[in-house]
């Protein structure tokens, strides 16, 4: 695999690469941002991302050509004999930290959900209501494709491919 970041060019050969993470990291300018990290034999990585920036505000998705380099790359690790590691999701501690927020979030929120309720603050009440609803939407999405798991060369998790 060869490549060329900011000024640097580098060349793996399939045998090489030891790990690929995929995963899906939406930002404030991109939802639809998918990540893959490629490690090699020296520990080195690389974060290929499936958005680029146009000008300072604006990032372009380039889903059709990350989904065909993410597939294309795994079909030719297959087709080497590659025992690369292939793993999905974020980690299990960081995945286990963001459920123990939210669910502390959750928890503060019911709270809160309770005392308006109770005081008859019928606005609030609904305003958590709908927040905690958009809240749901946007972190169950990124907690459901963000499972860590394993997977094969044949079994691409299609959740984490634009």
């Amino acid at each position: 695999m060869s490549w060329r970041f900011a000024g640097r060019t580098g060349l793996w050969p399939y045998a090489d690469i030891t790990a690929i993470r995929l995963s899906y990291r939406p930002v404030s300018m991109q939802a639809k941002r998918f990540r893959a990290d490629v490690t090699n034999r020296d520990g080195r990585r690389l974060s290929i991302i499936s958005t680029s920036w146009q000008t300072a505000a604006l990032m372009a998705p380039q889903s059709e050509a990350y989904r065909a380099f993410v597939v294309g790359l795994h079909a030719r690790l297959a087709a080497s004999g590659s025992t690369a590691r292939l793993t999905a999701g974020l980690g299990r501690f960081a995945y286990g930290a963001a459920l123990a927020a939210i669910a502390l979030f959750a928890l503060a929120m019911v709270g809160l959900l309770l005392r308006a309720l109770l005081i008859g603050e019928w606005p609030g009440a609904l305003f958590l209501v709908g927040f905690a609803a958009m809240f749901a939407w946007y972190v169950g999405g990124f907690l459901t494709r963000n499972l860590p798991r394993s997977y094969t060369f044949a079994d691409i998790p299609p959740a984490l491919l634009p």
